[in-house]
């Protein structure tokens, strides 16, 4: 009995082994894991851009997505793609998320492009200022600055608080050029920007000729303006012309002027002779 049983159980286990290695031999064989498909890194737009528009590095982001689906004509995101993509005009309206493409943008060194920047009717002029007077690379193109003349007042007989005056020239003129270049800010991933020697302006015929002689008569300085991007806040005035004389600014020098008074004088009488005066 005993040794039927032990038979049994063989027999069961053999079949099963059988069984196991026949389906083992008929299934197919396992296909391998699809690769993933290759994908690529391109510049895209971080948020809705306008046509004529200049992009600053707020305006690019990145977006990763599969090589088949790429335009051959759209940015790789590399950090010296960034850096010529910085000051682009914006050829046509963008939407948020979508790739920046050579035919999209108008980048700077292309054949006409200060042309395309400046609005009808305008002209561009060119000043020379110092990294001082330049706001050190705090100033890029697309920024609306006001431009300011101190000049010395060639006159020996005025007064020390009125030899030294400062007057705005131009109110909210729009900067299109940094140098030879027209790039609107630094980022983590593109060089420093050294001082300033020239700075371009987008400003009216008339205007044109005001700066070109302010450029003759003193010092010009840059002064940025805030920017409104929501709208939401109503802009300031301007307030009207107005000169700032050198005696507004520094006290002592009107106190030098004023603090002599008449001068004093005290006459020395020594025996019989005639007095002697002195003068304080």
């Amino acid at each position: 009995m005993l040794l039927r049983v032990a038979l049994v159980a063989l027999m069961a286990l053999g079949l099963t082994g059988f069984g196991t290695v026949a389906w083992i031999a008929t299934r197919p064989p396992s296909q391998p894991s699809a690769a993933a498909p290759a994908t690529v890194k391109l510049v895209t737009s971080a948020r809705p851009l306008h046509a004529g528009s200049l992009l600053k590095p707020e305006d690019l982001a990145t977006a990763e997505i599969p090589a088949a689906d790429a335009r051959a004509a759209a940015f790789h995101d590399t950090p010296e793609t960034r850096s010529s993509l910085l000051g682009a005009m914006v050829r046509r309206s963008l939407i948020a998320g979508e790739p920046i493409s050579a035919d999209a943008v108008l980048r700077p060194g292309d054949h006409g492009f200060l042309a395309a920047v400046l609005a009808p009717g305008t002209r561009a002029v060119t000043v020379g200022v110092d990294a001082i007077s330049g706001s050190a690379g705090l100033i890029w193109p697309g920024d609306h600055v006001d431009l300011i003349l101190t000049q010395t007042i060639e006159d020996k007989a005025a007064p020390a608080a009125k030899r030294f005056a400062a007057e705005t020239v131009l109110t909210n003129v729009r900067v299109i050029a940094i140098d030879q270049h027209l790039i609107e800010g630094a980022s983590a991933d593109t060089p420093e920007p050294k001082g300033a020697r020239t700075v371009s302006l987008e400003v009216t015929p008339h205007q044109a000729e005001a700066v070109t002689v302010a450029m003759r008569l003193g010092h010009l300085s840059l002064v940025v303006r805030s920017a409104d991007h929501t709208g939401e806040k109503p802009a300031l005035p301007d307030p009207p012309t107005s000169i700032t004389w050198a005696g507004e600014v520094s006290p002592a020098l009107k106190q030098s002027e004023t603090g002599h008074g008449d001068p004093s004088t005290v006459r020395v009488f020594q025996g019989s002779a005639d007095g002697k005066e002195f003068h304080f």
